[in-house]
């Protein structure tokens, strides 16, 4: 297969901004389905969202993969969930995609979840379109929407394409590279017909194709002399110029259409394959295994070794089924390959290709390829070659959970299936976590938000037949030290036999909580003051206490602790001494250091009629929120808000009767914030009283 044909890419964005129904309209035009199904319509629900409770409620859930052909190209498309509950789903289809598709509601403009979406496309270096979706709604705006691109996500958005009219009155696009009309006919709009712009839109075709030009002659000197001598810029130049700043990521080409009315998504395909890289363009970074420092440079060349990544893995009643990124080399059913975590051998006994939950068996798969392999036992992230230590892919960013739940099973026959159940989702999902509260002998899971949890409770009672009850969530408080501390902590036992002695001197300082590293560790011990083998050991001392915290025993982040002096006594001192000193110190100096409780607080996104602004709002900040913007258009009013997780639980129900079922909200985690005095003091007494009841 020639590899400059494959594109990669996925489909993301912000809920309910359209993207599983473009990915039907590209199924369509492409062959690939023969009917248009709807998310929420009356057939069989849109080919994508093939699980039962994704059709019901109208919502992905899970990403979905599918190839097909657009011209002489092959493209493998992921379709992803816009939920933030979901946000796994994103992460790990993006770490494997070469392109994507970011798509905006012409109404709704860059949502909360965009901004998640942009930051996920950022980390893992993925060029993207952005696609201005639903031009046929009341309000829609193009231009408001690729301004907001250029604001809030900080990105050079030019428009490629306009629209002509807007709402009700939009009936097609303006290229502007080739100046024409294109106007979209047939029951489904499968013949796109070409035509001159016409006459009361022409002036602002050429205003746009102005400032296109200039936006893009910024990435090369070519189009600026020609722009500044007043010559003509011809199609070829605008094309290349535009693919290339696309994928260094310097710039985002903006598109528009309406996937529901099928208009425009056909040019879409086109800009795909014109813009977004295939295999060959991207660098794909790997290091050796054993020592990280050696960097590996993959090629998409099947006759090199090959090298693979679980990005994705799927439990299904014939077994479980993983999806793998092929990046070198290729691959062979019934070969055995190597598992670069483990060292294991393990046989790849079917390759298939995924169409939605569909499969097609093939024998062979080469670099560029995405496809699932059936027999083998991975975790997702983990990579593959046909030696033992050649090299290990980039591992993906896993996002903490913010919210627990108490399940427990309604018989005690019921318990095993529950916890084959909660193995499976586990095993499938990286952000749901299970433990088990040895105090209260509860099974908690956790999660990325309330919807998160409640579809994998269904998905116990429909997939498994487990009846559970779920208790109330419990929100994941942190602690914190309040202010610098210096320490000088003596352990000393010495009564008879061999005794204990261990002194360390140093300052525990704050750090940002919200960082990548919550906790740090410094040995600035000079002249042999504590040998070096005592060092490691306060290290894990430390490490160890940051499980329970002085105030109310909730996991301690923001600490860094340096490690400035010391003594040790030649018999009496050991490891262990300096470990139990560690661990004694720490809870002494955190607990004068005057600690703080931290909350998670969530960024929320609010949509409701403008009629109910008010009451809204004075809701919000009843549930101790900020307000930090609202916005009013046609109708419909914009609230962002900052609230805390604590105060938010069942605002779904609040929300829709405070407006007559119309109002939508989203939410995230933006930050760890302290909690008040008045109610850190409640909240620890009531934790409090929740350990004495397990005692």
């Amino acid at each position: 297969m020639d590899l400059t044909k494959l594109r990669n890419i996925g489909i993301s964005a912000h809920i309910d901004s359209g993207k599983t129904t473009l990915s039907e309209r590209v199924l369509f035009y492409a062959g690939r389905i023969y009917k248009i199904e709807e998310v929420k319509g009356d057939g069989d629900g849109a080919t994508m969202d093939y699980m039962e409770l994704e059709q019901e409620r109208g919502i992905t859930i899970t990403s979905a993969a599918t190839q097909l052909q657009w011209k002489d190209h092959v493209i493998n498309l992921i379709d992803t969930p816009g939920h933030v509950d979901f946000t796994i789903e994103v992460e790990r289809s993006l770490r494997v995609l070469d392109g994507a598709v970011l798509v905006l509601c012409s109404v709704g403009g860059v949502q909360s979840q965009s901004l998640t979406v942009d930051r996920q496309m950022r980390r893992y270096g993925v060029p993207r379109l952005a696609f201005i979706n639903k031009m046929d709604r009341t309000g829609a705006d193009a231009y408001r929407v690729a301004q907001q691109v250029r604001d809030k996500l900080n990105a050079d958005a030019i428009m490629m394409q306009i629209p002509i009219g807007a709402g009700e009155t939009f009936e097609g696009v303006i290229d502007l590279v080739a100046m024409r009309a294109s106007y979209f006919e047939g029951k489904d709009g499968e013949i796109v017909r070409e035509e001159e712009i016409p006459a009361d839109c022409l002036d602002k075709a050429k205003e746009m194709r102005q400032k296109m030009l200039e936006s893009l002659s910024m990435y090369s000197d070519e189009m600026m002399e020609l722009l500044l001598s007043e010559e003509e810029v011809s199609s070829e130049l605008i094309y290349r110029v535009c693919k290339e700043a696309t994928q260094q990521l310097r710039m985002t080409p903006v598109f528009c259409g309406s996937a529901y009315k099928n208009k425009g998504v056909q040019l879409l395909l086109d800009a795909v394959l014109r813009y977004l890289p295939s295999p060959m363009d991207r660098e794909i970074k790997a290091r050796k295994v054993g020592d990280e420092s050696v960097k590996l440079d993959l090629k998409p060349d099947k006759d090199l070794p090959f090298v693979g990544m679980a990005f994705k893995i799927l439990e299904d009643p014939f077994g479980q089924l993983t999806f793998m990124r092929i990046y070198q080399g290729k691959i062979t059913k019934g070969e055995m390959y190597v598992n670069q975590r483990t060292s294991k051998k393990e046989r790849f006994s079917r390759i298939v290709k995924m169409h939605a939950d569909k499969r097609e068996e093939v024998d062979t798969a080469e670099a560029g390829d995405i496809v699932a392999i059936m027999g083998i036992d991975c975790a997702s992230g983990e990579s593959y070659s046909n030696t033992r230590d050649y090299c290990t892919l980039e591992s993906m960013f896993i996002p903490q959970p913010v919210i627990k739940m108490a399940v427990t099973p309604a018989s005690r026959a019921d318990f095993d299936k529950m916890s084959k159940a909660l193995n499976r989702f586990r095993k499938e999902d990286p952000t749901f976590q299970i433990y088990n509260d040895e105090e209260t002998n509860e099974t908690i899971i956790c999660g990325m938000g309330e919807l998160h949890l409640e579809i994998y409770v269904e998905r116990m009672r429909r997939e498994y037949k487990v009846e559970v009850t779920v208790g109330s969530p419990k929100v994941s408080y942190r602690e914190a030290p309040g202010a610098p501390r210096d320490f000088n902590y003596k352990h000393k036992k010495q009564t008879g036999g061999s005794g204990q002695f261990a002194h360390i001197v140093g300052k525990m300082t704050p750090i940002d909580p919200e960082g990548e590293v919550t906790f740090e560790f410094e040995d600035s011990v000079t002249g042999g003051r504590i040998p070096k083998n005592f060092i490691p050991p306060v290290e894990k001392g430390f490490r160890d206490s940051l499980l329970k915290g002085p105030l109310a025993e909730f996991p301690v982040v923001g600490v860094k602790m340096e490690l400035t002096d010391g003594s040790y006594h030649d018999v009496d001192s050991s490891e262990r001494s300096f470990y139990i000193a560690a661990c004694d110190c720490f809870r002494e100096t955190i607990r004068e250091s005057n600690p703080l409780l931290l909350e998670p607080i969530m960024k929320c996104d609010v949509e409701c009629p403008e009629n109910d602004q008010g009451s809204v709002v004075g809701d919000l900040i009843s549930r101790r929120g900020l307000v930090t913007q609202t916005d009013s258009r046609d109708r419909i009013s914009y609230i962002s808000s900052e609230v805390p997780l604590a105060n938010i639980f069942g605002y779904s129900t609040d929300l829709r009767s405070m407006t007559k079922g119309q109002g939508t909200f989203s939410m995230e985690l933006a930050k760890y914030s302290p909690v008040p005095r008045n109610l850190q003091d409640d909240i620890i007494a009531e934790r409090k009283k929740q350990l004495a009841a397990r005692a």
